[in-house]
């Protein structure tokens, strides 16, 4: 018996091998097609009187990525449309009965009365994961890459198949409160360990050693359906339930201030659930699953960290009528931080790597940066000390430029400094004059950098974020005349590199250096104000950025931010800034020597030993001083927000950002903005233009002109329309 995704065989034994291998598709993945075959499937073998037992395997090597989060957007577009025509309460019925049915399958299997048995040949997430849970028994290849676990929160959804009470069932509630709400991929050791997978053997013993276990007489019964089972944490108003529910709640609003209503919905299904039977359980899992569905941010988050992020990944912005890059050798100038970091990725991706700098010593010592990040990874379990070897042999660190020969393509990561940069370019270029060269900068324009170039058209922006093997964005800058080629070729490294790429036009601070710089100078004005800092750090994080706008200035150095705010002034006039950041900077800066970071000394201070701390100085560089009970905490979050969606909104009507996929994934993949928005644009969306649009009136009362709406927000406004309404996903536009 076959179908289009599943193949069954049952042996001599009376044993069923269910082989999951969707054709078309690198990967397994969880849709209607593949809900109704495994059900038919499941009803078929359980009449059967002569199967005794089944195994589902993938014939991949993957078992399964999780659901087809398409599947998710067109249920909530379809709950969208039914709610206008039949009214909310009909669609919400409807949605509940749909969004419910996979979590009825895997509690068909776990209730049929014949053991099945996951064979788990290589990684299983989400609701891949919880079809293993929902089988009786779980066995795994030994396979070093494999990873299982329910990351949904990571995309504002929640295990909706049974994760939540089975894994509840399975470990102590503060294991598995910890498991759902990090979302974290596990290792088979870690997973075993935990007992969420039973066994792990040798890959070519693995559907042997599923098999054994049904003819050992595996049970057809989930411990939590046998009469006398007990939560492995005993009662949820027990001493010991007492001692992690309101702690939970506790670090749930420590840390995400409340933002993201998966969060809250786990919390509260597990603790409702474990007080429950296990079908009444799994029927509050389904309620509050389709109620996050409905949600703004899920359907935000999904379409942003999915759906989009897939589209850019696998090549969205490539010119089509350019031939595949096929990248073998890299060169790298600068073996800086940020050089290194570059040289380290593209070691880790398999390509060779020159690294270059003004001598040897300092080339060896950008090596050395790599080796420190693969003994990290050895000493984690990560890797091991052949991988560390492998890396390592294909970067050439050296002084001399004649060993570019040979490269496909060439990225300079020196200092920003106009000057420098063009005389890398010309040693360069005196090597390899026609391939393509990429600038790492994050401040001069590219066009400009381009004019050293022998072809400016095979000249352009690649901007990397530090540090380079933890940041997941690359901002691709186009210059005025980058060329097709140019684009390819870069977007072809970052999808070798494994990151994600936005493309955008040349400007002033490109997007995403220009639309931080808003949020760290809303912070300084706020400082200026008589906000007290500590305040502001804290509004910032309960607004939904990683960190405060004071503390990410030390991040990326306060010199920085005033040798900017200086060449501003220089190329536009005084009336480009703002003549209290500039005091502000000058005297962190001129003044007290206060550097950031990178000098132990910003607007905080870091000791030696222990966290950092706020500069008590702070306060003697404010003109005044406001009473805390008296400052409106709603107000300081929207203005952190709003003031980087206008400046996003301001890039898009230039021409700066053409597609508005980019704008939401570079916002959150490149500064971190508040994530449960999908996005700069998104928070537009979810606002609604109108909203926005009075907000950002609001705001320019109170607080100037850099919060006056643009012409384009006006427009759409009037017409009350949203961005990925107006400008579908992947249509390029000039400016407005």
């Amino acid at each position: 018996m076959s179908d289009s995704n599943f193949k069954v065989d049952t042996d001599s034994d009376g044993i069923a091998l269910i082989t999951w291998d969707m054709p078309g598709r690198s990967m397994n993945v969880i849709d209607l097609t593949v809900i109704e075959e495994l059900g038919a499937i499941v009803e078929t073998l359980v009449a059967d009187s002569a199967v005794k037992g089944a195994v589902i395997t993938s014939g991949k090597d993957t078992f399964c990525a999780g659901a087809d989060l398409t599947l998710l957007e067109s249920l909530t577009r379809a709950f969208a449309e039914m709610a206008k025509t039949q009214g909310e309460e009909a669609a919400s019925k409807v949605l509940f009965e749909e969004s419910r049915k996979l979590s009825q399958l895997y509690r068909r299997i776990e209730t049929s009365g014949k053991p099945f048995v996951a064979a788990i040949n290589g990684t299983a997430l989400g609701g891949g994961f919880e079809l293993c849970l929902g089988c009786h028994h779980r066995v795994a290849s030994d396979n070093p890459k494999t990873r299982v676990g329910l990351p949904e929160i990571k995309i504002g959804l929640f295990p909706g198949a049974g994760g939540t009470q089975r894994v509840a069932r399975m470990l102590q509630p503060a294991d598995a409160l910890q498991l759902l709400l990090k979302g974290d991929q596990l290792r088979l050791s870690r997973a075993k360990a935990m007992k969420l997978i039973d066994n792990v053997v040798p890959a070519a013993d693995l559907v042997k050693a599923a098999k054994d276990w049904i003819k050992a007489g595996g049970k057809a019964e989930a411990p939590w359906d046998v009469k006398g089972f007990k939560n492995p944490g005993g009662l949820v108003f027990s001493k010991a339930g007492m001692m992690v529910f309101p702690a939970a709640n506790a670090i749930y609003r420590r840390e995400t201030y409340d933002n993201y209503p998966a969060a809250r919905a786990i919390l509260q299904t597990v603790f409702d659930g474990l007080q429950l039977p296990m079908d009444l359980a799994l029927q509050v899992e389904s309620r509050w699953f389709a109620k996050i569905l409905r949600s703004k941010e899920a359907a935000a988050m999904i379409r942003t960290l999915f759906v989009s992020m897939q589209d850019l990944n696998k090549g969205a912005r490539r010119p089509a009528n350019v031939p595949a890059t096929k990248l073998k050798k890299v060169g790298v100038i600068g073996a800086g931080f940020m050089g290194a970091g570059i040289a380290y990725v593209s070691a880790q991706a398999g390509l060779e790597v020159v690294l270059i700098d003004r001598d040897q010593a300092a080339a060896d010592k950008g090596k050395t940066h790599s080796h420190g990040l693969m003994s990290d990874q050895v000493n984690k379990g990560r890797a091991t000390a052949a991988d560390r070897d492998a890396v390592l042999a294909r970067i050439t660190p050296t002084s001399d430029y004649g060993a570019l020969q040979g490269c496909d393509l060439v990225i300079e990561a020196v200092f920003e400094d106009r000057k420098v940069k063009a005389e890398t370019v010309a040693k360069a270029q005196a090597v390899v004059p026609d391939i393509v060269f990429g600038s790492n900068t994050s401040t001069l324009p590219i066009s400009s950098l381009a004019e050293n170039a022998k072809d400016p058209a095979k000249f352009v922006g690649i901007h990397f974020f530090s540090p380079v093997e933890k940041m997941l964005l690359v901002e691709i800058i186009m210059g005025e005349k980058t060329g097709d080629v140019a684009l390819a070729t870069a977007l072809d490294f970052v999808r070798a590199i494994r990151k994600t790429p936005i493309v955008v036009n040349d400007s002033r601070g490109f997007y995403t250096s220009r639309v931080v710089g808003t949020y760290i100078r809303e912070g300084h004005l706020m400082l200026t104000e008589g906000v007290p800092a500590a305040m502001i750090e804290n509004v910032g994080r309960m607004a939904g950025m990683p960190v405060g706008p004071l503390s990410l200035n030390d991040e990326v150095a306060v010199d920085l931010a005033w040798k900017i705010l200086k060449a501003t002034e220089a190329d536009l006039g005084a009336a480009a800034i703002d003549a209290r950041q500039k005091q502000l900077l000058s005297d962190l800066v001129e003044k007290h020597g206060r550097l950031g970071r990178k000098n132990a000394k910003g607007f905080y201070d870091y000791p030696e030993k222990g966290p950092k701390k706020l500069w008590p100085g702070l306060a003697d560089l404010q003109p005044q001083h406001l009473d805390p009970d008296t400052i409106d905490i709603d107000g300081i979050k929207k203005r952190l927000l709003a003031i980087q969606a206008l400046e996003t909104a301001r890039c898009f009507e230039e021409g700066v950002l053409t597609d508005v996929r980019e704008a939401d994934v570079g916002s959150i993949l490149g500064f971190g903005f508040a994530p449960f928005s999908g996005g700069t644009l998104s928070y537009i969306d979810m606002m609604g233009t109108k909203a926005f649009v009075a907000l950002c009136q609001t705001l320019e009362k109170a607080h100037g002109a850099r919060f006056k709406p643009t012409k384009l927000l006006l427009e759409m406004a009037e017409r009350n329309e949203t961005f990925y309404g107006r400008f579908a996903p992947g249509a390029r536009r000039a400016a407005a």
